[in-house]
């Protein structure tokens, strides 16, 4: 596997098993890597819009379906609380690790606070998925999409 692939596993792996986004050094030590070619990969998975950093272009802003920082958005499951980048990336988090748990989220209309339960799949409930950015803009800004 190159380099980049075992950089990404290993920052989806961090964020599947803690719900905390790694650094470069975490993964260079469990690659047994030295940190320059991580933060290679880091730049490459960048540009390939594979994650996407902080201002500071090496923190993890985005994983998907992942979120590096805190957001209203979560899954939690067991004892870890896994952040999405919105509600409908919490349950990709949910789908994503195959768990049991509880997403929250918020209405980004009245600011409702939402929760549904995931037991194999979302119970039903009346929420809807509604995007003010249609999908071909939205790598424009990532972030507010």
């Amino acid at each position: 596997m190159n380099l980049d692939l075992r950089v990404r596993s290993a920052i989806l792996g961090a964020l599947a098993e803690t719900g905390v986004a790694p650094t470069p050094g975490d993964v260079a030590r469990q690659l047994g890597e030295t940190v320059e070619p991580v933060l290679g990969a880091w730049r490459r998975l960048r540009e390939g819009r594979v994650i996407v950093t902080g201002e500071d272009g090496v923190s993890i802003r985005m994983a998907n379906p992942f979120s590096g920082v805190p957001t209203d958005h979560t899954f939690t499951s067991g004892d870890v609380r896994y952040y999405a980048n919105c509600g409908w990336d919490a349950l990709g988090v949910a789908a994503a690790l195959g768990r049991n748990g509880v997403v929250r989220s918020r209405c980004g209309n009245s600011g409702e606070p939402l929760e549904l339960e995931v037991h194999g799949g979302p119970e039903p409930c009346p929420w809807f998925f509604h995007s003010l950015v249609s999908a071909s803009h939205w790598w424009d800004d990532i972030v507010f999409t």
